[in-house]
């Protein structure tokens, strides 16, 4: 396997070693299951599973942003007062996510992610009946927080129940599930609001989570390999420190969280943008603009193939550089370039966030969930930052200034990835003797 995506050595993981949990009390260990892999029982479903809680996570967390103009119409709001409304739901997951990992390890990775998306579809069935600006934006906060129980606990779930081999392409899928859950959000929401007012197009996506969270409830194979452990905030603190003392752990939270601020800045002013001139665009028309996320789905499901053609620096390298193009071509007038541009967007940020998350799952060797829940708020950081910050920019200096806020974030991953190839090279000399 090549080094890891920043360029240090990568560190082997026994397909057959248990996960320690993040306390010191586990429970005795148990026989070790057979590990699942694609062509056996369980696999499929399992894919599949996740794939629709991916879908639901995603379809509510962004479930405002291809609304922004309108929420603002209606509440007399700025973009970046309305923005508001996608970076409460992102920094509350942030926020919450590793406690709620720490819970993972006590109750079940599974158990988890059937709570935490119940209480998000409740909220999201909520969420449209918000009187005012502050209530929408206390719900989306409350939303987030629930769905936090989610990603680290899919990546921790999928790293003890999946074979290594088959890691990068099974968290792919569920990448993929929340590349379609966002671009099937999007568009709903987009022609449902053009029809019947922005209340009524939230209310399609609660209804569109709770399918979702239904067949993930009755679809989700047991975990076998997990072995519980007692709740000790001591030991979850000494997890995180040991985590984040980690070089390569750290540079790899940090490209999640750069990647990311691209991406949020992106896809929440792009409505903006194409609703004023010289595009002029309707609601309905905008959200079909996310369609680009199948390309997403396609970039992100096939990480794991990219991976072992060009490696996991040179992976990153090219969704870099894909991300790059796709910044530089949006800022023509031209309907036909920006869409172009975002095809590119969104293909180098799945790509680039596919082999992050899953160098991360494979790198820790102990502690996954708090390692993955680590680089979730990271991640979710970087979005609420690149909203939050992408509509400011706009306000004050246009699209224009927005893709500045995103190149300057994609170098951020260059510089990173170049140190790491630098750690990694020096590292390999260190192994060499110094007689032959």
């Amino acid at each position: 396997m090549p080094p890891a995506s920043t360029g240090a050595s990568t560190i082997a993981v026994d397909a057959s070693a248990p996960q320690s949990p993040v306390t010191t009390t586990a429970a005795p260990a148990a026989a070790t299951h057979e590990r699942l892999e694609p062509g056996r029982p369980g696999y499929r479903r399992m894919s599949f599973a996740l794939f629709v809680a991916g879908v639901a996570a995603f379809a509510l967390l962004y479930s405002t942003q291809a609304l922004l103009p309108a929420v603002s119409a209606s509440f007399d709001a700025s973009a970046g007062q309305a923005s508001w409304t996608v970076s409460a739901a992102t920094g509350a997951l942030a926020l919450f996510v590793l406690p709620l990992s720490a819970l993972s390890e006590r109750f079940g990775r599974r158990q988890m992610m059937t709570a935490s998306l119940a209480i998000a579809v409740l909220v999201g069935l909520l969420v449209p009946f918000a009187p005012s600006m502050g209530a929408l934006i206390a719900l989306r906060a409350v939303q987030g927080a629930a769905l936090a129980g989610l990603p680290a606990s899919a990546m921790a779930y999928l790293a003890e129940e999946v074979r290594p081999k088959a890691l990068i392409a099974a968290i792919g899928l569920f990448v993929a599930g929340n590349s379609i859950g966002g671009m099937s959000g999007r568009i709903l929401t987009g022609w449902v609001a053009q029809a019947w007012g922005w209340r009524a197009a939230l209310a399609a996506v609660g209804l569109l989570a709770l399918a979702c969270a239904v067949a993930f409830h009755f679809l989700i194979p047991k975990a076998r390999n997990f072995r519980p452990g007692s709740l000790n905030p001591k030991a979850l603190a000494r997890t995180v420190a040991t985590h984040l003392a980690d070089p390569l752990l750290v540079r790899l939270y940090a490209i999640g969280a750069l990647f990311m601020t691209v991406f949020g800045a992106v896809y929440t002013v792009i409505g903006y943008r194409l609703v004023e001139e010289p595009f002029s665009l309707p609601q309905g028309v905008i959200g079909s603009i996310f369609l680009v996320y199948l390309v997403g789905t396609v970039s992100s499901a096939a990480a794991g193939r990219l991976v072992a053609r060009l490696g996991r620096r040179g992976a990153l390298y090219l969704a870099v550089s894909t991300t790059t193009a796709g910044l530089l071509l949006s800022l023509a007038d031209q309907l036909a370039a920006v869409l172009l541009g975002l095809v590119l967007i969104t293909a180098g940020f799945f790509a680039g966030h596919a082999v992050a998350s899953s160098s991360v799952s494979r790198t820790a060797t102990t502690g996954r969930a708090q390692a993955s829940a680590l680089y979730q708020s990271a991640y979710y950081l970087g979005s609420s930052a690149g909203g939050t910050l992408g509509a400011v920019a706009f306000h004050a200096g246009g699209w224009t200034a927005t893709v500045a806020l995103g190149l300057l974030a994609v170098l951020g991953v260059v510089s990173i990835t170049l140190y790491g190839t630098r750690v990694a090279r020096a590292e390999r000399r260190a192994l060499v003797p110094a007689t032959r």
